[in-house]
């Protein structure tokens, strides 16, 4: 009984995390975004190297808003059946955890704000992230041969002090433009940024 109990509140404090994320990028995407503000920006930068992002806005993210916010009522829904009725073991309610594990791409999102970066259902201030890096995309990269933009790009790697982040960058110009951008924010940090240079 104390171990379900434990099993119970472990699961409502995970939960509450993912949720908590969701509801913080909501609140950020409508605020003041200082990237991506054109087409140009939007075409350049991906989260998959096939589509790139769209504008961060409620309306260009409405499915993803709504898919991700269904499976957020279904998990909760099914973790308070399994609970009320015992319907189901303890152990299975980490089953309930792989939706939302596998959620990180529902919102195509990347957008620089005031106080950190927005990315697909996370934000990240400032002081978290440690360091990035641009990796040319070459033959031996994992994303080369998805799509001509991508072969001829970088991959950006955003080192965090949770989970990193990966995108890409179809363009020199937008290289520099977000090296300039991330610079301004993330040099102050004790682990300098690394950025490898155009080949």
């Amino acid at each position: 009984m104390i171990l379900k109990l434990i099993i119970d509140l472990l699961f409502l404090v995970i939960f509450g995390f993912f949720l908590y994320q969701f509801i913080q990028v909501l609140f950020k995407m409508n605020q003041k975004v200082i990237f991506p503000k054109t087409n140009e920006d939007i075409s350049a930068i991906r989260q998959h190297p096939e589509k790139p992002v769209d504008f961060p806005t409620y309306a260009k993210q409405k499915i993803g808003i709504i898919i991700y916010s269904l499976m957020l009522l279904f998990v909760m829904t099914m973790f308070l059946l399994g609970a009320f009725f015992q319907l189901f073991d303890w152990s299975l309610y980490l089953l309930l955890f792989l939706p939302i594990a596998n959620s990180h791409s529902l919102l195509n999102l990347f957008a620089i704000v005031d106080d950190g970066l927005l990315s697909g259902r996370r934000f990240i201030p400032w002081h978290k992230i440690k360091s990035y890096q641009f990796v040319p995309i070459d033959i031996n990269h994992k994303y080369y041969g998805f799509s001509l933009e991508a072969n001829a790009g970088y991959e950006l790697k955003v080192k965090t002090k949770g989970f990193p982040l990966s995108f890409i960058i179809t363009t020199d110009e937008m290289k520099g433009k977000l090296n300039r951008m991330l610079s301004q924010h993330v040099n102050a940090n004790d682990e300098q940024p690394a950025l490898k240079e155009s080949r």
